[in-house]
């Protein structure tokens, strides 16, 4: 793998330049993954070249100079996005760290850092686009978005992250000041708006103030809500009906509590206005008041889009938050009785279409953003996701390897039991 060399952070200024500016261009050599398995139960051989797939044949038909990557035993993805994350505050469930026990550091730079360690987590799980909410406001100013953007573009060329700018208020005299915080954060690089409703005075008011900016500014709208109040979901439906680009809301774990007419209602008002919900599987981002998640089910079955993200990873309000996306789409697939491709899709193209990303096929002509899991089948490797290889802009930027081994045993041999190990070398490599 080549070496990765994150770009050194600039100023806040420069990362207002890229909210309109295409991305780090990536390598231009070509790359082949050789011998991957297709949910379709094809093997092939996929070549990248850039920042996209050029071809798709069959094993052993595609050659190309450059490096080769052996993905023999492999099922091969699209690579999953992480719609829901909390960058600001990860990491902080027991401190600054195992040497500061004391309370969480807010200065910029341990949020940086800590900003960065838990994107490149989520990236090792497959992850190469997220998107982070981010508090703006208060004390801190927008102390923590400045963090995460600088994050961000060290991170280039390895994962995009993208900041959600989150207020605590908007309305009366305490929220004017955010509001003008809020157009700030958009033209500092924030890539969408969005906050908790729930939490100001004036939860419509709330709502109408963050989709009046982001109908001024031209971005997408990212709301925290329990959607434990029908009529409440109801007025965001009708004022949301309209915007474009999109809106999501999450992590609506209150529709499940609301009566069953109530909740269908809400469902029907949601996908009559487009409104994709973003549920967290893994644990809400709000300590205990947020646990369970939406009703999936109900949602799907009236048309609404359902993502799902991983929510706080490792901070107080779920200190054993993982933030990876195989586990959410096996907890869909487990819990909320979704087929596994379906599971899938909910933590790849519907939350990469949440978050405004271009559709990922392996076909040629689409972006070079993979997966490699070991296994055969999606429901396998939902099952036991250890083994990956994750694609970025066309090259390989994380793997993790897993190896299974058993004692010495008849048993063991006679049954021919599966290891995690990894296959002989052959014409392309290890991987």
């Amino acid at each position: 793998m080549p070496d990765s060399q994150p770009r050194r952070p600039d100023d806040d200024a420069a990362d207002a330049a890229d909210a309109t500016s295409s991305p780090a261009t990536a390598e231009t050599g070509t790359l082949v993954l050789c011998g991957a398995r297709l949910t379709d139960g094809r093997i092939v051989d996929v070549r990248l070249g850039g920042s996209r797939i050029e071809a798709v044949g069959t094993a052993g038909s595609l050659t190309a100079p450059g490096p080769r990557v052996d993905l023999r035993g492999y099922l091969l993805l699209p690579a999953p996005a992480e719609p829901h994350a909390h960058s600001d505050t990860a990491l902080t469930a027991h401190g600054a760290g195992p040497d500061s026990p004391g309370p969480v550091s807010h200065r910029r730079e341990d949020i940086q850092r800590r900003a960065t360690e838990a994107s490149l987590l989520q990236l090792g799980h497959g992850a190469t686009a997220l998107r982070a909410h981010v508090r703006i406001g208060d004390v801190q100013g927008l102390t923590s978005l400045g963090a995460v953007l600088q994050a961000r573009r060290s991170l280039r060329g390895l994962a995009e992250l993208t900041p959600v700018a989150v207020p605590r208020l908007l309305t009366g005299v305490a929220g004017a000041d955010n509001l003008a915080m809020l157009r700030d954060a958009v033209k500092m690089g924030a890539g969408a708006v969005g906050g908790c409703p729930d939490l100001d005075p004036d939860p419509a008011g709330y709502a109408e103030a963050v989709l009046e900016i982001a109908a001024e500014q031209g971005c997408p709208v990212d709301l925290h809500t329990h959607g434990d109040d029908p009529a409440r979901l109801g007025r965001l439906a009708a004022m949301a009906g309209g915007l474009r680009p999109g809106v999501s809301i999450g992590p609506c774990a209150g529709l499940s509590r609301l009566p069953p007419q109530a909740a269908a209602r809400a469902a029907d008002q949601l996908a009559a206005a487009g409104v994709t919900v973003i549920c967290l599987p893994q644990g809400g981002c709000c300590g205990v008041e947020g646990r369970g998640t939406a009703p999936v089910r109900l949602l799907r079955a009236a048309g609404v889009r359902v993502a799902a993200g991983s929510g706080a990873l490792r901070d107080v309000a779920n200190p054993v938050g993982r933030g990876d996306p195989l586990e959410a789409a096996y907890l869909l697939a487990s819990q909320s009785g979704m087929r596994a491709d379906e599971a899938y899709e909910a933590v790849s193209s519907v939350a990469r279409k949440a978050m405004g990303l271009p559709e990922v096929r392996v076909e040629a002509g689409f972006p070079a953003e993979l997966l490699a899991v070991r296994g055969e089948q999606l429901s396998g490797v939902l099952s036991l996701a250890y083994s990956r290889v994750v694609v970025h802009r066309g090259r390989v930027v994380t793997r993790t390897s897993a190896v299974r081994e058993y004692c010495d045993s008849e048993t063991v041999v006679a049954l021919g039991l599966p290891r995690q190990a990894r296959p002989d070398s052959g014409p392309c490599g290890g991987p």
